[in-house]
């Protein structure tokens, strides 16, 4: 008897041609997409509407922080629906709360304000710097080259980054930008209106490239003895994806200074939520002489939807989880077997990857210039564009960094078995190409 195999190649192709038209008919086309339309997930793995399945090593861009569909977070997000999804931030609700003194608590002395989103999160950085220096007429803050803040027109008037800026001219007044690992280049650029300083702790679009022990000591002592706001800008680097709450203190960690270091202002999102839409800015208790944490009053900034408690409750349920799972520790001992994969291929295959970069689940993997791989010369796109594409049809999602860095930003839980065969698969990809 002949055996009916039934075509669902034609089928769903011609589902992604379907989504993709949709796309193309109403979406604004503000997004250079990869030719993937994903259908569901479950932990670290994607499956598109053709069945296939991916290692996601990019977490949505540092966002799903406990895995796609995390069960805990279904939980969470329906029994707080049958509660209370929205209420105004006229009142109080206990979610927001206990979200803030989560914060707090893992961080320092200060209180919290919560956004939708990172882009939300250094606007309010922006407004407390500003409300600082009201009064003596200073409102400049100086960047990093390099560095991304978002893409508000504030945002990209910040970001040190020309890309960015293209067709918005005039842009927002009050930024310069430096560079990046350089002191005195940020000493050299105070002017009397400068008010503070805006750095990330690693450096995400910028090529995953942390700031030196060095570094954040010496802006500390800068901004000390200018009377500058040290701001850093956390929404990617931060919630734990280094190995430690928070960048700044992972890199100080074993400094004498690492206990006594704090900046006066932090933002944050992407992995606060676990997928989940919240961003938050924290404010140190007191710099200055100035109470900071109360210097925006009623009235001086506002949301309708940061911190509702549907959005805190999930926030609330991930630090949860990463206490629980002891996470922290699966973030070094499982980046630190990354870090060691991608210098292996480093070794054994030159011609391709320089190295790694980065720590905990914030790494990087240098690629040689596009000139120098062969077959990316011929090819008018960058190394990290082309090699993400390579590594999509091997079955793993990384995300490009600058022209010659792919990222991996992988969930808090990654395992070692899904880290095992998500590089196994780029290391097929890397041999293929040497």
């Amino acid at each position: 008897m002949k055996e009916i195999v039934p075509t669902p190649p034609a089928i769903v192709q011609s589902q992604f041609a379907e989504v993709r038209e949709l796309f193309n008919r109403y979406v604004v086309p503000s997004y250079g997409r990869y030719e993937i339309a994903f259908s569901h997930g479950a932990g670290n793995h994607l499956w598109d509407v053709n069945g296939k399945r991916y290692v996601d090593f990019g977490g949505g861009i540092a966002v799903t922080s406990l895995g796609h569909c995390n069960p805990e977070i279904t939980e969470t997000l329906v029994e707080q629906s049958k509660k209370l999804v929205h209420v105004s931030n006229l009142y109080f609700h206990e979610p927001q709360g206990r979200l803030a003194e989560n914060i707090v608590t893992n961080l320092a002395p200060g209180k919290v304000f919560f956004s939708n989103s990172g882009a939300e999160a250094n606007e309010g950085l922006y407004k407390v710097a500003r409300k600082f220096g009201h009064d003596e007429g200073r409102f400049e803050i100086i960047t990093a080259n390099n560095s991304f803040h978002g893409r508000t027109l504030a945002g990209i008037a910040a970001t040190g980054q020309e890309k960015v800026k293209k067709g918005f001219e005039p842009l927002m007044p009050g930024f310069r930008h430096v560079p990046f690992n350089d002191l005195e280049a940020m000493r050299a650029a105070i002017s009397p209106a400068t008010v503070a300083i805006l750095i990330e702790g690693i450096q995400g679009e910028g090529g995953i490239t942390p700031a030196t022990v060095e570094y954040l000591l010496g802006l500390r002592k800068l901004c000390d003895e200018k009377r500058l706001l040290l701001m850093m800008d956390a929404v990617q680097c931060g919630h734990f994806r280094s190995g430690r709450f928070q960048s700044f203190q992972r890199i100080l960690e074993g400094h004498p200074a690492e206990k006594v270091f704090l900046p006066d202002a932090v933002s944050m999102a992407k992995s606060l939520g676990g997928g989940f839409p919240i961003g938050a800015f924290w404010v140190r208790q007191e710099v200055h002489g100035v109470k900071l944490c109360d210097i925006l009053s009623p009235g001086t900034h506002a949301t309708t939807f940061g911190g509702t408690p549907l959005g805190c409750a999930v926030a609330n349920k991930v630090f949860e989880v990463i206490k629980r799972d002891r996470l922290v520790e699966n973030v070094r001992t499982t980046g630190e077997f990354l870090k060691q994969r991608i210098n292996s291929l480093a070794e054994k295959y030159p011609a391709v990857v320089k190295g790694a970069r980065g720590m905990g689940f914030m790494l990087g993997i240098e690629l040689q210039d596009k000139d120098g791989i062969k077959p990316f010369a011929a090819i008018d796109k960058p190394a990290a564009a082309q090699m993400c594409a390579r590594l999509h049809e091997a079955g793993v999602l990384l995300i490009p960094s600058g022209n010659q860095i792919v990222r991996l930003l992988p969930a808090l839980n990654l395992g070692h078995a899904d880290a095992e065969a998500g590089m196994d698969l780029v290391e097929g990809v890397v041999r293929r190409l040497a």
